[in-house]
């Protein structure tokens, strides 16, 4: 077997948690945060710093154990390590068959809804999201280097957006006096309906995932065992802190009850009100790039899933799973198992708008929740053996973490067809199972 090749930075790997955490959420969130904290401005903002700091603390625990291994798909080694290969299997399982590809599925919708709607034409919404599923495939797969660039500009363009509402929202609050305003309004308005800061803390929960697929390119990093940890916890802190300056910059220009009628639209409708409608388009563009990013950063892993287990010698053909494309240096066949399954989730997540299912099952958020569950495990493994850590790192912040972990799935038990979810969840790890092969 081929090995993969030494072939990203510092900066792939940042940008890789960057641009995955940032892309949908923080647009399609705003409204909702502020909606659980009953219009209160200071208590959404707090919701936000609570979930971001769930998010560092997390990341953080997650680097010092990046520091001691370094193979080639980070959740999946560091729980192989604690409970052995077999548990090591099922969660790699788990992330290729419904991690990845539920994500995948979804980004590629969210990216082509914001498409539609640039366009005005709702009606291509569906086709566009296979074809940016199938580009971005074809993209890691023909050119993982180029995936990676793209990676890193994509991120870049997506912060754009981000800085003009926070920077320009900003400023105009600050003249105009409307954030003050905000801040005193809210409080007035705290006792309305609207779940309170808990609620408002789980809809920021999702927001903030997805920096741990960073650790699948673990193999592939320069330097791994310093350039993975330096880019999970500067990437997550930048991320925390965008987020909040973006919400600030909201505020700056349109009121609490405004924020709430426009919905996902409030950034451009800020854009639109302080330049004119052709920024409020072209901010669109951005706002799709940055979807984008995401969905890319999310195939990164996908096209890796299948490799991973079969690199363990482990899984259904793992001779046939583990091929590298010599001349790209990509994981052929694991890519193309991957580009089956996340097409497989678009038709289930096509099925919630036709009414197929009779309740909408939720899969940009159920399968989070069980990867928290996989989190809670390491942490307590990390407390029982890295002895040499000190109090901070060895109890304290895995303690943090996991409290936050139970708190996002303690969430996600109320979400329709938790249980349904739950039951197919089970009956793929089963399959699994059956499939499982001994490590040569």
């Amino acid at each position: 077997m081929e090995n993969l090749q030494k072939k990203y930075g510092f900066w792939t790997a940042t940008a890789m948690v960057v641009g995955i955490v940032i892309g949908s959420g923080v647009f399609f969130k705003a409204d909702d945060v502020l909606s659980a904290s009953g219009g209160d401005l200071s208590t959404a903002l707090l919701a936000w710093l609570i979930g971001g700091s769930i998010m560092v603390v997390t990341a953080y625990v997650f680097s010092k154990i990046a520091t001691r291994i370094e193979r080639v798909n980070g959740v999946v080694d560091y729980f192989e390590q604690a409970y052995g290969q077999k548990a090591g299997y099922l969660v790699a399982w788990f992330m290729t068959f419904i991690y990845y590809p539920t994500l995948v599925a979804v980004l590629a919708w969210v990216s082509a809804n914001y498409t539609g709607a640039l366009l005005g034409m709702d009606s291509i919404v569906w086709p566009v999201s296979f074809v940016y599923l199938t580009g971005f495939f074809l993209l890691n797969y023909f050119s993982p280097v180029l995936a990676g660039k793209w990676q890193v500009t994509s991120t870049i363009v997506k912060l754009i957006p981000l800085a003009l509402v926070a920077v320009v929202g900003g400023i105009a609050g600050i003249s105009s006096g409307m954030t003050l305003d905000n801040f005193t309004n809210a409080a007035q308005t705290v006792a309305g309906s609207g779940g309170g800061l808990a609620v408002a803390t789980l809809s920021t929960a999702f927001a903030y995932e997805g920096w741990i697929i960073a650790t699948v390119i673990n193999a592939e990093l320069k330097d791994a065992k310093t350039t993975l940890p330096r880019a999970l916890v500067v990437g997550t802190i930048a991320v925390v802190c965008i987020y909040m300056l973006y919400y600030l910059g909201i505020s700056g220009v349109l009121t609490n009850d405004q924020v709430l009628t426009a919905g996902n639209d409030a950034p451009v409708e800020v854009i639109a009100l302080i330049f004119s409608k052709l920024s409020g388009t072209i901010l669109t563009v951005f706002v799709i790039i940055s979807c984008l990013g995401t969905l890319n950063g999310l195939i990164m892993g996908s096209a890796r899933g299948m490799f991973s287990i079969a690199s363990r010698d482990m899984g259904p053909k793992p001779d046939f799973f583990k091929k590298i494309n010599p001349q790209t240096n990509s994981t052929t066949t694991s890519a193309l198992i991957g580009y089956i399954l996340s097409c497989l989730w678009l038709v289930v997540w096509y099925g919630n708008f036709m009414g197929w299912w009779g309740q909408f099952m939720d899969i940009s958020e159920l399968p989070i929740a069980f990867l928290y569950v996989i989190y809670i495990s390491i942490y307590i493994w990390v407390m029982k053996t890295f002895t040499d850590l000190g109090p901070f790192s060895r109890f304290l912040c895995p303690l943090l973490a996991g409290c936050g972990s139970l708190y996002i799935i303690w969430g996600a038990i109320q979400k329709d067809m938790f249980l349904h979810f739950l039951a197919l969840s089970l009956l793929i790890l089963g399959i699994g199972c059956a499939l499982m092969k001994k490590k040569r």
